[in-house]
């Protein structure tokens, strides 16, 4: 019966759904609701997923609905973030029993993926900053959900003085645009004569704004302290944030791609990010901290992610912010499990064949040089080639050379194969989908994207000599380095908190 239906009135049915599942947020904030109701609200959050799945799958291209734009990318990204959001709060039914804050969580985590939803379907920016604005705010409300507990408070209150920050930038960035082109519907200012009211000088100071407003969300240094802080939230609330919040700047860059193009401030963007993605890879392999192995691994992700857009591959960009996203929220919820794996996992080595390393390294040159002489005319390509000939080489070693005998080879060949043919289906799939809405930038000079490969494979260089010899002084000034920016504050730590012996000797609820 759906797919009888026509096109808008799935816009419409998605709408209302949201309606209904930020009402049945609101309503099991009443205390006399039964705890019960939780595994009913779930099921109604499963509606607007479903919804929007159906759009995608039966989109007819852009269309205008009131103040949102509903194209293949607003509905891609409206099923990513509801579908982690339904992910975690089902996981989340049985994770948090008995915690005395359950139902505000299911209220915050509700009203943010919704509000996040909903930034990425408008087309009004006004609707943009009001609910890019509510998503903010909920996630600092969700990082402050032990507000009892004095380092959560601290950890909220760095996070919520950043975010603030970078909202008010972003209103000043979209106040500005829409000031000189005169609409504050974003399809009408990133047209040609739109643009053309822009002088360069404006243009280069309004893409300022937009970076420091996006560098804040993902985390890029110089402002990663507050996800390093946001460990001390729920686990969840850790995993809910790769729902197009972190990831937030490739999707916003995206969106203002015509403006974002061709002009100083994608070099700024590359040096940033550059620097994110060599610290963030750093913070991971020296912290022994399970869940800021995962932050610092993000930082670094979210550098690759901006790097994209800074080169102009904004469809890759869209790619790697989905994928990332599904792939990170998915370890952070199985952060109980990562003990038992670790144990499990350093109980075997296994032999490796020389021969067989030289053939994956071999095989991903050519991969490599195959990628990069189908399009030598992209910039990116290069780097693309780059990291995708690393990514055979490494895979082949692991899956092949480090098979057991001639079974665990096959088993390993097999899976090679596999994960090749998927992320050639996966890829396919997603170029089909958005490469008629995602625009294609402009790419900065040949020499700065070999420039920024120099400079990854410099700092991969010293990464590798720095961990061949672990007792020079270059080494432990690196590493302790590295720890001091991964470690707590001392306000965000707490050995025994002080809040449960308070509730104890109150005789509170401990739950």
């Amino acid at each position: 019966m759906l797919v009888s239906l026509h096109f808008v009135s799935l816009p419409t049915a998605f709408f209302i759904l949201l309606a209904v599942s930020v009402l049945s947020a609101l309503f099991l904030l009443y205390p006399r609701v039964p705890l019960n109701f939780v595994r009913i609200h779930v099921g109604i959050i499963s509606f607007p997923p479903i919804v929007a799945l159906l759009a995608l799958v039966f989109n007819n291209g852009s269309v205008i609905f009131g103040p949102w734009r509903l194209d293949s990318l607003s509905w891609l990204l409206a099923l990513f973030v509801l579908t982690i959001g339904l992910i975690v709060q089902r996981y989340s039914v049985r994770y948090l029993l008995g915690d005395r804050s359950y139902r505000k969580y299911f209220a915050l985590l509700t009203l943010t993926t919704v509000a996040d939803s909903v930034a990425w379907l408008s087309d009004d920016l006004r609707w943009l900053l009001v609910c890019w604005g509510a998503t903010l705010l909920g996630l600092t409300l969700l990082i402050r959900l032990k507000k009892e507990w004095q380092v959560a408070r601290n950890a909220a209150a760095l996070s919520g003085r950043l975010f603030a920050f970078s909202w008010l930038i972003l209103l000043l960035a979209i106040i500005w645009v829409t000031q000189a082109a005169g609409h504050w519907q974003l399809s009408l200012i990133l047209t040609q004569n739109s643009l053309a009211q822009l002088g360069s000088w404006e243009r280069t100071c309004i893409n300022l704004l937009l970076i420091v407003a996006v560098v804040i969300p993902a985390a890029q240094w110089p402002f990663q302290r507050w996800l390093l802080d946001s460990v001390v939230a729920p686990t969840p609330v850790s995993a809910v944030m790769h729902a197009g919040i972190v990831n937030a700047g490739g999707i916003m860059l995206t969106r203002f791609a015509p403006l974002f193009s061709g002009d100083a401030a994608q070099i700024i963007l590359l040096v940033l990010s550059s620097i994110s993605v060599l610290m963030g890879t750093g913070i991971m392999l020296v912290q022994v901290d399970y869940k800021r192995q995962l932050v610092g691994s993000t930082i670094a992700q979210m550098g690759f992610m901006l790097i994209q857009c800074a080169l102009g591959a904004y469809l890759a960009a869209i790619i790697h912010a989905v994928l990332h996203g599904l792939f990170k929220s998915t370890l952070f919820l199985q952060a109980g499990s990562a003990i038992r794996h670790n144990e499990s996992m350093s109980r075997t080595t296994r032999p490796s064949s020389f021969l067989w390393t030289i053939t994956g390294s071999v095989l991903g040159l050519l991969v490599g040089i195959g990628y990069w002489l189908t399009s030598p005319e992209e910039a990116y390509q290069l780097i693309s080639a780059l990291i995708l000939g690393w990514s055979v080489s490494f895979a082949w070693t692991q899956l092949v050379a480090f098979g057991y005998g001639r079974i665990g080879r096959i088993a390993g060949f097999s899976l090679f194969a596999g994960m090749a043919i998927v992320f050639n289906i996966i890829h396919t799939a997603f170029y089909r989908l958005l490469h008629e809405t995602v625009q294609k930038g402009i790419q900065p000079p040949t020499p700065t994207a070999i420039f920024l490969m120099f400079t990854l494979l410099a700092g991969s260089a010293i990464g590798a000599w720095l961990a061949r010899n672990r007792s020079s002084t270059s080494f432990a000034i690196i590493y302790l380095w590295l720890v001091r920016l991964g470690e707590p504050h001392n306000d965000l730590v707490e050995s025994h908190p002080k809040y449960l012996a308070q509730s104890l000797s109150r005789g509170g609820n401990l739950r």
